[in-house]
């Protein structure tokens, strides 16, 4: 058994290994999602919790770890009976791969055995292994949209449920779930987001002192392991004898009526959807008070509280800056602590009230991150009276110009039938969705297509000897469904910000198009990437990644001016589907050109650009070209280019979901 890194050895990183802790105090507060860039220790902090845990107990020999003193009734290795006793063990922490198949997360029934013999065998999965442990998810903002409906389902009811052809069997499924992402690499869906209690954002820290330990530290744990255990095994006694004794003290604490008043003040003030906000604070408030050796809660367990529990759940979109915007909060506490005191609301501690609001917290609270930018984005975004965007002359750079409102697109779909990731843009051969017909299993048979099984296994009944009611059954006669679902494409914009798309008012609703495209990308589940071209060629200003943030980013920052390469930015595009092609085959690319039409610069640009369009066509690339030509007298441009491209034009009006004019939805593809 390979030994964990110490958890007492980690370098900083006080929110991670505080929210780590309150959750081993109290496992009710939900888990902890970390956010945080590579190499940061976020799974090395995760897994080095799993010794901390204390023991649970068991019914021995029951897979899914029934507690003794109250067996599950449904248990499917049950009934147990109390009197047997129950044995100790550690608390699993259990990890779920990105790639795991359902069967692995649920647990899988024998359907040949069940048919050919009537014998409901059934395996445990994932979900069992963690019941009244850990369940950890490495890269959970990339787990598949299946997988995470399967845990939303398993962390309401506490259950996992498993139907396979009117064979049913449920077992319970309690644990605190831990999950680690990027956000460079996508955001999760809001409902799995809203089921993780706390979130804290990590990153290196740069102080140079504080690095070299890190890599001092690192270097003496890989050199020898089990020594370098060895030499943290005090603290990590003392820490482990902590967190026994906070569990103990957790019933005595009190949350009073003061601190409820403070925790629906503050979940109030942020806007947070639904109550589940009131009772994690509430909880982690109370653990955050067992933890400093108090039975009662203080203003500082509510504020702490609410720096862990509420960032990720004031969040509306992907573009919204994460984190509480702390001055706010402690405005927040200090008028919900004076209602308290005086009930005057014209007195001191009334919203009229004078005081400034402590700005760091009370003395002693574990460090927070700067957390001090949870305004709007639009309030982070350039003044438009300003001067600095103003026309430039002779063509040259101007400067970024804001983007205007996102607003909800058009259905944009890749036509034909794939087979890429499931997602929710085009459609595809997936394991979910509505059964279109059968075939032979190709492996592990998952979902059988019962109807076409008996087809298969009738002809034969006499020859195998059938003598009464019945079906004999053989492994040859099995069918798999075949399913229908949806998939996730590549959407890759290629962005025209040249001279003649630069006009200021034009460019904030070409980017206000591009915006609202990347959340329709992010609501899909799609890869986005985005292309550039201005002055004498085009670049790539974001390789294909699953954050749309990050697109949001560099649209916002992306400057204007200039000739008009169109040639450039289609060959340009063509080079990164190839790459991509490569690197993923099954996920089909969709092409989002956003232009006006026009081509300058270099010998015949016109010519070079149809060529570019129909090297692209030729490769049976879908693509799309979002019209931004606009004035009295138009040239057709963008529609001529998408006939070059054997794709759909569409103006920005037309892009809008709720415009009059129909927009054709499949998009061609080449032959």
């Amino acid at each position: 058994m390979s030994t964990h890194y110490p958890f007492t050895a980690i370098v900083g990183m006080d929110d991670l290994r505080l929210a780590l802790l309150l959750n081993a105090v109290s496992p009710a507060v939900g888990g902890v999602l970390v956010r945080g860039e590579k190499g940061t220790a976020k799974s090395t902090a995760v897994r080095a919790l799993s010794a901390l845990m204390p023991t649970v107990e068991v019914v021995p020999g029951c897979r899914f770890s029934c507690d003794p003193q109250a067996p599950d009734p449904a248990c499917p290795d049950g009934p147990h009976d109390p009197a047997d006793g129950g044995a100790h063990r550690p608390a699993r922490m259990v990890e779920l791969p990105v790639g795991a198949s359902e069967d692995r997360l649920v647990g899988a029934l024998d359907i040949e055995r069940a048919l050919a013999e009537g014998e409901k065998a059934f395996e445990p999965g994932l979900l069992a292994a963690a019941h009244r442990g850990v369940l950890y998810v490495d890269e959970v903002n990339l787990l598949h949209d299946h997988l995470v409906d399967l845990l939303l389902d398993a962390a309401a009811m506490g259950a996992s449920h498993v139907e396979r052809e009117g064979v049913s069997v449920r077992h319970a499924a309690r644990f605190l779930l831990v999950g680690t992402m990027n956000p460079e690499e996508g955001e999760l869906r809001p409902q799995l987001l809203d089921r993780f209690g706390l979130t804290v954002e990590v990153s290196a820290s740069r102080e140079p002192d504080q690095r070299v330990e890190v890599v001092r530290r690192r270097l003496a744990y890989d050199e020898d392991p089990a020594a370098f255990a060895a030499r943290w095994a005090a603290e990590e006694d003392e820490l482990r004898q902590r967190i026994a004794a906070a569990r103990g003290l957790l019933p005595s604490v009190r949350l009073g009526d003061a601190a409820l008043r403070q925790i629906a003040a503050v979940c109030a003030a942020f806007e947070v959807d639904g109550m589940r906000a009131d009772i994690v604070t509430a909880r982690t408030a109370t653990a955050l008070a067992a933890w400093a050796g108090r039975t009662e809660v203080l203003d500082e367990d509510v504020r702490q509280a609410a720096l862990l529990a509420l960032p990720h759940r004031r969040r509306r979109n992907p573009f919204d800056a994460p984190g509480l915007d702390e001055q706010k909060l402690d405005e927040t506490l200090e008028e919900s602590r004076g209602e308290d005191d005086d009930p005057d609301p014209d007195g001191p501690g009334g919203p009229d009230g004078g005081g400034q609001p402590p700005q760091d917290g009370p003395a002693g609270d574990p460090a927070v991150p700067d957390q001090r930018s949870g305004e709007r984005p639009d309030e982070r975004q350039p003044d438009p009276s300003g001067d600095a965007a103003g026309p430039a002359p002779g063509g040259a750079e101007q400067a970024a110009v804001a983007a205007t409102e996102p607003f909800r697109t058009k259905t944009l779909t890749v036509s034909g039938l794939g087979d890429g990731v499931a997602g929710r843009r085009s459609r595809a051969r997936t394991e979910h969705g509505r059964t279109t017909g059968a075939r032979r299993p190709r492996g592990a048979l998952t979902k059988l297509h019962l109807a076409a099984t008996v087809t298969a296994a009738a002809p034969h009944q006499r020859a195998r000897g059938r003598s009464g009611p019945g079906l004999v059954l053989r492994k040859d006669d099995l069918r798999q469904a075949v399913r229908e679902g949806r998939e996730g494409n590549l959407v890759l914009f290629v962005v025209d910000a040249s001279g003649s798309m630069a006009a200021r008012q034009r460019m904030a609703a070409v980017k206000g198009a591009v915006l609202s495209l990347l959340l329709d990308a992010y609501q899909r589940r799609d890869k986005v990437g985005l292309v550039t071209f201005r002055g004498t060629g085009a670049e790539l200003a974001l390789p294909p990644t699953s954050s749309v943030e990050a697109g949001a980013t560099r649209l916002e920052k992306l400057p204007t001016g200039g000739r008009t390469p169109l040639a450039a930015g289609l060959l340009r595009a063509r080079e990164v589907l190839r790459v991509e092609r490569l690197r993923d085959a099954s996920r089909r690319p969709l092409l989002v050109v956003v232009t006006d039409g026009r081509a300058t610069g270099g010998p015949e640009p016109v010519a070079l650009a149809a060529r570019a369009a129909r090297l692209l066509a030729a490769e049976g690339v879908a693509s799309v070209v979002v019209d931004c030509e606009s004035g009295p007298v138009r040239l057709g441009l963008a529609g001529a280019l998408a006939r070059e491209l054997s794709g759909t034009a569409v103006t920005l009006d037309e892009l809008r979901a709720d415009a009059v004019s129909a927009l054709v939805r499949d998009v061609r593809r080449a032959a």
